[in-house]
């Protein structure tokens, strides 16, 4: 198979492509004569010739954390199912991807589905499931058609269906579209909506779904990116597998990079090998001609914008306390939650000295109040509070104190939801009023705040009501 990529798409030189590796090469296509001809399928024979209970201790022997957002160790997770259960087991692959700045499952699906597949085999094998889901975003059509025809491919040639490759083991993949909803990112609003209810979340304690999931049943619940990490552990060995990059966090991780940058993209890196700087000048070239860089949202839209030009407290190896500048923060898990974000769905979304945060802000907002499920009354009626407040601020229609409410607002949802929505909608307001509250006070004006009750206050209210 011709190692070589299509001109203009090879990858970075300081890149470590394993779950990319397929994608934009030359002669590559998505049917599975070429994906056995790479050599596909061999971990998943692998897989079952060993004990399943083999197969989780080197997914925990890895370190594998979820790559979906959480971070959560994947091997410790599927050890959740209670010992003793006798209902039937499911896994379910988080393909909705509505995180925005997210574009990494999207084009594995596109260009390597039986990765895919042979990852949530495999992972399926070690839990315990017979039956497998894909939960795919409605948006994504020409996915679907990609993956449903590498699922019969698979079925034909025996990886999928009754006594897969004359192992006994029997697996169903069933792919499931959804509507387009950003809760159903968050799992247990995902099994809702795979039973056909309302994509409210369930509460944790105890709807844990490793003990109570889809049907009742155990399940787990793993993204696209995690699930494809699976077969790179079979082939390298966990132990290996954890020997590479961040000692908390190994492995590869893929990086969507978008927004003011030169060459933004998606670029898959040993977690820990780089910095900030070293990805945004580096690998993504710089910010745009005559710009600055100014603010990066390292995770997707939920996770805490954090400045570019803020210096950031670190323990020195001799236990005494330095500074760092936000360039000099590895990429990994742990380093960016040290520094007051998250690594999240590894979507980084720069923004350089052109950017206004209230705009940006105000984009965010008014997202989140679209999305909100409606199920929590702080979420539910918090949310549109945020987007009207500002939308006020950003058309110049609020006072200085509109500021400080608008926070508060973003309080009263932290913590107090069912799901991460509430947090998710609420810190992005948090960090860009807290760390760039100037742009906000200067659109505001004192005069505002003496005219609640003449006709210009308002018009002016009409945009706080309902």
């Amino acid at each position: 198979m011709n190692n070589t990529y299509l001109p203009g798409k090879e990858p970075h030189p300081r890149e470590t492509r394993r779950i990319l590796k397929n994608v934009n090469r030359e002669g590559w296509n998505t049917s599975i004569d070429c994906y056995l001809a790479d050599g596909g399928y061999e971990e998943l024979k692998k897989a079952l010739g060993m004990e399943p209970r083999a197969v989780i201790d080197e997914v925990k022997k890895s370190g594998l954390r979820g790559r979906g957002g959480a971070g959560f160790p994947t091997g410790v997770k599927w050890t959740f199912i209670p010992p003793n259960n006798t209902k039937p087991v499911y896994l379910v692959c988080n393909c909705d991807e509505s995180e925005p700045g997210t574009f990494k499952d999207r084009y594995i699906v596109h260009q390597d589905p039986h990765q895919l597949i042979e990852g949530m085999v495999i992972s399926s094998y070690a839990v315990g499931a017979h039956q497998a889901y894909i939960y795919m975003r409605e948006e994504f059509p020409i996915a679907a058609e990609i993956m449903l025809k590498a699922l019969q491919e698979a079925r034909e040639r025996g990886f999928l269906g009754s006594n897969i490759q004359g192992s006994g083991y029997n697996l169903e993949i069933h792919l499931h579209r959804g509507a387009g909803a950003y809760i159903c990112g968050e799992e247990t609003a995902l099994l809702n909506s795979l039973e056909g209810d309302r994509p409210y979340p369930r509460i944790k304690p105890p709807y844990f779904p490793a003990a109570i999931g889809l049907y009742g049943c155990p399940t787990i619940v793993n993204n696209v990116e995690s699930l494809c990490q699976v077969k790179h552990i079979m082939a390298m060995g966990g132990e290996a597998y954890s020997q590479e990059g961040a000692k908390r966090s190994p492995g590869t991780r893929i990086i969507g990079v978008s927004g003011d940058v030169k060459r933004p993209g998606f670029y898959e890196i040993i977690s820990g090998s780089m910095t900030f700087g070293e990805l945004l000048y580096d690998v993504c070239g710089g910010p745009r001609d005559g710009r600055q860089f100014k603010a990066v949202i390292p995770g997707g839209s939920s996770s805490k914008v954090m400045r570019t030009d803020a210096e950031y407290k670190v323990k020195n190896p001799d236990g005494t306390m330095g500074k760092i500048t936000f360039f000099d923060i590895p990429l990994d898990l742990d380093s960016i939650a040290q520094h007051g974000s998250m690594s999240g769905s590894g979507a980084v979304i720069v923004m350089d000295d052109s950017r206004s945060m209230p705009w940006a802000m105000n984009n965010i907002n008014r997202f989140y109040a679209h999305e909100s499920c409606g199920q929590c009354t702080p979420c539910r009626e918090g949310c549109p509070w945020m987007m009207k407040l500002s939308t006020r601020i950003l058309e110049g229609k609020a006072a200085p104190s509109d500021v400080d409410l608008l926070i508060e607002v973003a309080n009263q949802i932290e913590g107090k939801t069912v799901c991460a929505f509430g947090e998710a909608a609420s810190w992005p307001t948090q960090a860009m009023v807290s760390k760039f509250k100037e742009e906000f006070v200067a659109l505001t004006d004192p005069f505002n705040a003496c005219l609640p009750h003449t006709e210009e206050g308002r018009e002016q209210n009409r945009f706080l009501t309902r």
